[in-house]
């Protein structure tokens, strides 16, 4: 395999996009559903015995996922490389898409790994740093959906057409 800088696809495949959608729904599932954890976590730290129900089990299932889809992700697409931002975008534009995409990999790689240590490490240093990234992922991911519908509805580029039909 090889970085593939030079490798431009008219659009995503299959398996990008939908690693792309699964990923979405998994982490807006984790904010939704983190209470229990939060809860869980906090006994634990107290001293106490956590409940451990399903909602749990389900945020560190969800969150171990991410990392995995996240891998598939990268190296789908060390392999085949992505499509080309729209060609009449400003260069600040597509520098700043490239560093939210950029971002948003390195959190869905470092949230599930410092989740899991705080969990099953009782590592309090992971704990603040899954802590203290929560709230960078949820400004990335809005900021990825409010410039998505930038380039669909204001630049008419035609972008999300890209995440919803898969290209060969």
């Amino acid at each position: 395999m090889r970085f593939t800088a030079d490798m431009n696809p008219k659009g995503y495949s299959r398996p990008q996009i939908a690693l792309h959608w699964i990923a979405a729904v998994l982490i807006v599932a984790q904010f939704v559903l983190h209470d229990p954890i939060v809860a869980a976590w906090e006994a634990i730290s107290k001293g106490e015995a956590p409940e451990v129900g399903l909602l749990v089990w389900w945020h560190l299932i969800g969150g171990s996922l991410i990392l995995a889809l996240v891998v598939w992700r990268l190296a789908l697409r060390m392999k085949r490389g992505v499509p080309a931002l729209p060609d009449k975008e400003a260069p600040l534009l597509k520098g700043l898409a490239h560093l939210t995409h950029w971002s948003l990999y390195a959190l869905m790689f470092i949230l599930p790994i410092t989740g899991l240590a705080t969990w099953f490490g009782e590592n309090e240093t992971a704990d603040f740093i899954h802590t203290t990234l929560k709230l960078p992922l949820l400004v990335l991911v809005l900021l990825h959906f409010a410039a998505a519908l930038f380039q669909q509805f204001v630049l008419r580029t035609g972008l999300i057409n890209r995440m919803l039909r898969a290209e060969k």
